[in-house]
């Protein structure tokens, strides 16, 4: 079973969809963590997300630090790195990626879908 951590900075949405997608792969753990975490999953991302039958409800934006004590096969930072500074993970990781995706808070649903998309690909990919 590889274990896969998503990292962003607030925890709220494109890390908390590229877990939930994850999830859905046999042979992955998946779990997502920020560097600030915001207080909750962002509501567009919850709808997005169910739309395709993964369901983000339940879903709690979690500090990094509760990892740091964890191996991971994979750590990937999912922030546009153009537009922030992605949080680093300093744990035991295997392998360290860069997936950057556009944040979509403050944006409609058009622009979350968008996204969510981007990241169902690129996770799938990862899973191949």
């Amino acid at each position: 079973m590889k274990k896969v951590l998503f990292l962003c900075t607030g925890n709220s949405c494109r890390s908390q969809m590229a877990e939930g997608f994850m999830k859905q792969y046999e042979g992955f753990q998946a779990f997502s963590a920020g560097t600030k975490p915001a207080e909750r999953v962002n509501p567009h991302a919850i709808t997005v997300m169910k739309e395709l039958g993964i369901d983000l409800s339940s879903h709690n934006p979690k500090m990094v630090n509760e990892f740091l004590a964890d191996e991971f096969d994979y750590v990937i930072t999912v922030c546009d790195s153009a537009k922030k500074t992605c949080p680093l993970f300093t744990g035991k990781v295997k392998h360290r990626l860069h997936i950057g995706f556009e944040d979509p808070d403050g944006h409609n649903l058009d622009k979350f879908r968008e996204v969510r998309d981007l990241i169902a690909e690129a996770v799938k990919k990862l899973a191949e």
